[in-house]
Formats: structure tokens, C-alpha cells, sequence
């Protein structure tokens, strides 16, 4: 309703409106509401050319939950282990899920994986992951699984007939291998067109020139993960009152 907040359809609406390069008046009109309003929420979430419905409603939701008293769902807080401060590790996990959206993961898929990055153990299970992030086990389901293909996450089997679900320390040196094996793939359809087209064509020398930048990134990002990967398992020097 016009003086109320946006809605996440209306966000949508108003990032179509910039992607057929409408002005903010007019995109306002088809809102029914103020072009201030319009204005305001574009520039305060990436500007014309970086404004994301889904990202814009997460962040006026991270904004307004940072306004509320903690604890208000589900009763009295549990106490964050290693005297973490609630507060700013709910604003830390926003965020991290955040930037994990504007990577590419879907919404959920996003909220999944920050919870068991920053979850001590790295693994949590279904009911963890339910009560955590308030939706219903299919969704938690149906997350893992496109996570589980992106070898984001594994499944290993928990006390009595229950899975966890696992983030490895490894997993960012598993998601860049992922790349390197699609950027190895795109390097052999490019070299393919460019025999196809031939190499002598405007066309076939683009794909050759695309081949030859992919293969060389290819290598690098191969090389430089495993130089790297023992990096990912450094293991913390706690104290026992580290805990505490």
C-alpha cells in the first residue's frame, strides 16, 4: 500500500522497470507510489545498474530484524559459545549469506550453507537446519540437494538413523576444482567452434583467443588451489578457557 514498505513483488517490479530503462518517475507511476520512494530505494541498494530485488527485500529484512529485541522468536536466546557477541553474529551471518546470493546460490540454498560454515562443528542436521532458519524440511531437503551437486556439502550418518549434513574445510578448495572442470569444458567447446568456423574466420580466431584465455585461467586457478590448500585446514591454537 502506498506509504507502507515495498513489497517483494514491487522491489521485482521496480528492478524490471530498470532493466527496460524506465525512469524512476515512471516506474513509480506503475507503483502507485512517491518517485522519492523509488529513488531512495535504488540508491540505497546498488544503484540502477546493481539493483537486485531479491537483495534489496533480504537487506530492508536484515535492517528491520536488527531493530527488533533479540531473542523475540522462540523464547530466551541460547547463549553464543566462545563469548560471540548474538548480535553481531546474526548481522555477520546476514551478510555472509548475502554475498553468497550475489554469487549466484538461490536464497535458501545460501542461508543453508552460512549456517553450517559458521556452525563450530560444520555439520548440523535437518531438524538443526529447521529450527535455525524457521522453514519446513522439504525446503531444507530440496537445499541440500542442489548444494550436494554443487559438492558445496556431504551427508554422513549422525546418532540413530539421523544424516548431518557437512561443510568440509576443504570446500572451497572442491568448489574452485569445480571450476577449473567447467572452465576446462568451455575451453574444448571453444576450441571445437573455432575448427568448426575455422581458425583463419573472424569468428573461429574469437573462440581460438577464448580457448586460449579459459585454458590458461584454467591452469592457474588448478595450480594455485593446491598450493594453496593446505591453508584451509590451519587448526586454531585454543586455551581451555577460550570457551569460557
Amino acid at each position: 500500500m502506498p506509504g507502507g514498505r515495498l513489497t517483494q513483488p514491487e522491489r521485482r517490479q521496480i528492478a524490471q522497470g530498470l532493466a527496460d530503462g524506465l525512469a524512476y518517475a515512471e516506474i513509480a507511476r506503475g507503483l502507485g507510489r512517491p518517485t522519492s520512494t523509488v529513488t531512495r530505494e535504488v540508491m540505497r541498494n546498488g544503484g540502477p545498474t546493481s539493483y537486485r530485488a531479491d537483495l534489496a527485500h533480504r537487506a530492508t529484512e536484515r535492517r528491520a530484524h536488527r531493530r527488533k529485541p533479540a531473542g523475540v522468536q522462540g523464547g530466551q536466546e541460547a547463549p553464543q559459545p566462545y563469548g560471540r557477541d548474538p548480535d553481531a553474529v546474526r548481522d555477520y551471518e546476514e551478510r555472509f549469506t548475502t554475498v553468497m546470493m550475489q554469487s549466484g546460490l538461490p536464497g535458501t540454498m545460501a542461508r543453508v550453507l552460512t549456517c553450517l560454515v559458521t556452525a563450530d562443528t560444520g555439520s548440523l542436521t535437518a531438524a538443526d537446519l529447521v529450527r535455525r532458519l524457521q522453514v519446513s524440511p522439504a525446503t531444507i531437503s530440496k537445499s541440500i540437494a542442489f548444494l550436494e551437486s554443487q559438492t558445496l556439502v556431504r551427508r554422513e550418518r549422525g546418532d540413530g538413523r539421523r544424516e548431518r549434513y557437512v561443510v568440509d574445510d576443504d570446500v572451497w578448495y572442491q568448489s574452485m576444482l569445480a571450476s577449473v572442470r567447467s572452465l576446462t569444458q568451455q575451453v574444448e567447446i571453444a576450441k571445437e567452434g573455432a575448427g568448426v568456423l575455422g581458425p583463419a574466420t573472424p569468428a573461429g580466431a574469437r573462440l581460438e583467443n577464448i580457448a586460449r584465455f579459459l585454458d590458461f585461467v584454467a591452469e592457474s586457478l588448478a595450480r594455485a588451489a593446491d598450493q594453496a590448500r593446505e591453508v584451509l585446514n590451519t587448526k586454531p591454537a585454543f586455551r581451555p578457557s577460550d570457551q569460557d
